[in-house]
């Protein structure tokens, strides 16, 4: 639909409704902090006097927002609010949970009785009883800081900013353009009885576009993807990109990408940028490490992993350069919030998951530490994605650090090759069940010719397996140069669940990868893939 219609056809007193449904879910979240202390204490006392060692009380209210445009087309506005409550009980080493939308006392003592037979029933089959390390109580708000309200802000607006990419590039010569903006707003309410009432609310924004120009004659095309990452931010994170720049440059990049040569595949040395290797970083580190996957708990549905826990303080990751370190109160992280899901306060439980090459850390939630002998228990990493979902362990965000010399950038690491590419911006993916072989694409591949950059190569993908890729790393840039992408929904558990998460980076310099040319491999089968993108639907 054309703006213009668009606006006929969505009356005034629509687009108001669209807009004060947002004043409405503000209010209520209001009213829900009142309410909560008394709703926790009916929850919990209920627990406790059926037989719980340990119980926790969720409310969760969820607002999203999402718009589409094509073209000088508005092809979409999308808008939902949840709002609910969850009891998670652990009765004689077994877990039960349930969840409800009715906030009445009676629905959650409800619930509450659900949960306590679910974990009773569990008490035949379990293999081991489940053990939780006892955690400090906590009497807290946390609220990520924004300057905007993306929720306040009118849509006759947010749809312009969109049309204005696509006109940006249809008159650059793109055939095609499209641009989205996704909102999503949380706010949590815990309560738990190791004594924590915890309030917190925060936001995250994912703006982006695609362009695809054609050629008719030849039969070809090329596309070229926003390398605007998602933040946990306002509206701000919209405002204040240059969309339309962006837009112009890609459909150059575009027009280039569709005349470039194909890539001849063999050994060439490869420097990343952060926009393309975050993603590389999320699936040959970010996944393996997560200890309910390295157990087992995954293997139904997204694999196991190749970091076995005797891997565990001895597995050389990558070279010794290489530190990749989680951190779930990074500025703007995707994955950023003050408690997790089950109450750890996330200050002070930054770790390192690899350190000077070396692995030393799992990603773990409560009660996952006593799993593998290991001290300290839960590092914070606990989330949920809605009312009735119960908390499994998720990616806290998840970062290259930079290298000791903060002169160091990728003009200086690209100085340094004679032959090789340089890659920007999230491609395609696929990585096998371990997450061990893996086969990525970028939105750009440019060609390095005796330290400089040569013009862009196609059909290109650099491919190999976690441990060597990590391990051919010789070079990082420094301070300045470190830059946050991430994956606003990546896809995990059953049912299944998404996740926020960030991932920061700075450029990296890969010696002799395996490049492969993707039209001459178009014709073979490739292993499983995950879609950890902004827009689409997410697989682990």
């Amino acid at each position: 639909m054309h703006r213009r219609d668009w606006l006929k056809g969505t009356s005034a007193a629509g687009i108001t409704l669209l807009s004060s449904r947002w004043v409405t879910s503000a209010e209520a979240a209001d009213a829900l902090s009142e309410k909560f202390p008394r709703l926790a204490e009916v929850a919990l006392s209920h627990a406790t006097s059926l037989g719980a060692s340990f119980a926790d009380f969720h409310l969760m209210q969820t607002d999203s927002e999402s718009l589409f445009a094509r073209e000088e087309m508005v092809q979409g506005v999308d808008a939902d609010s949840k709002l609910g409550c969850s009891v998670r009980v652990l009765v004689d080493g077994a877990w039960g949970f349930s969840a409800t939308e009715n906030l009445s006392e009676t629905a959650i003592r409800k619930v509450t009785e659900s949960a306590i037979a679910l974990a009773k029933g569990q008490a035949g089959w379990r293999a081991k009883p489940i053990e939780l390390e006892i955690l400090p109580a906590y009497q807290g708000n946390w609220e990520l800081p924004i300057e905007v309200d993306p929720f306040t802000v009118s849509l006759e607006d947010k749809v312009e900013q969109l049309l204005g990419i696509n006109r940006s590039a249809l008159n650059t010569g793109a055939n095609y353009c499209f641009s989205y903006l996704l909102a999503v707003r949380e706010r949590k309410w815990l309560a738990n009885t190791f004594g924590s009432r915890i309030t917190q609310s925060r936001v995250r924004l994912h703006p982006s576009f695609s362009v695809t120009l054609t050629d008719p004659k030849q039969g070809g095309f090329a596309s070229r993807e926003s390398f605007l990452p998602p933040r946990a931010a306002g509206y701000e994170h919209f405002r204040d990109w240059n969309a339309v720049e962006e837009a112009a440059l890609a459909v150059e990049q575009a027009k280039e990408k569709m005349a470039a040569p194909s890539v001849t595949p063999g050994k060439k040395d490869l420097v990343i940028a952060p926009s393309n290797l975050w993603l590389t970083i999320h699936e040959t580190v970010g996944h393996p490490t997560e200890l309910d996957r390295a157990l087992g708990y995954e293997a139904n549905y997204a694999g196991t992993s190749f970091c076995t826990p005797e891997k565990l303080d001895d597995l050389r990751y990558g070279s010794e350069r290489v530190n990749i370190f989680a951190d779930r109160t990074a500025e703007q992280g995707l994955s950023t919030i003050g408690w997790d899901d089950d109450g750890v306060q996330t200050k002070g439980k930054e770790f390192p998951i690899i350190k000077d090459g070396i692995f030393r850390n799992y990603q773990m939630a409560m009660g996952q530490a006593a799993l593998i002998g290991r001290d300290g228990g839960s590092n914070g990493c606990a989330y949920s994605d809605g009312y009735d979902s119960i908390p499994i362990q998720r990616m806290p965000n998840i970062s290259l650090q930079p290298g000791t010399d903060d002169a160091v950038t990728a003009e200086s690491l690209i100085a340094d090759v004679e032959d090789g590419i340089f890659a920007e911006g999230r491609g395609s993916w696929s990585i096998d069940q371990q997450r061990y072989n893996f086969q990525f694409t970028a939105q750009v591949f440019h060609k390095i010719t005796d330290g400089k950059l040569d013009g862009m190569y196609k059909d290109v993908a650099y491919q190999g397996n976690s441990v060597d890729f990590w391990n051919a790393c010789d070079g990082l840039g420094g301070k300045g140069t470190y830059e946050m992408g991430g994956s606003f929904r990546c896809g995990k558990g059953q049912p299944g669940q998404g996740a926020p998460v960030s991932h920061g980076a700075v450029p990296a310099r890969f010696r002799q990868i395996n490049i492969l040319n993707t039209a001459e491999e178009s014709g073979k089968k490739t292993a499983s893939k995950c879609d950890c993108s902004g827009g689409g639907t997410a697989w682990a």
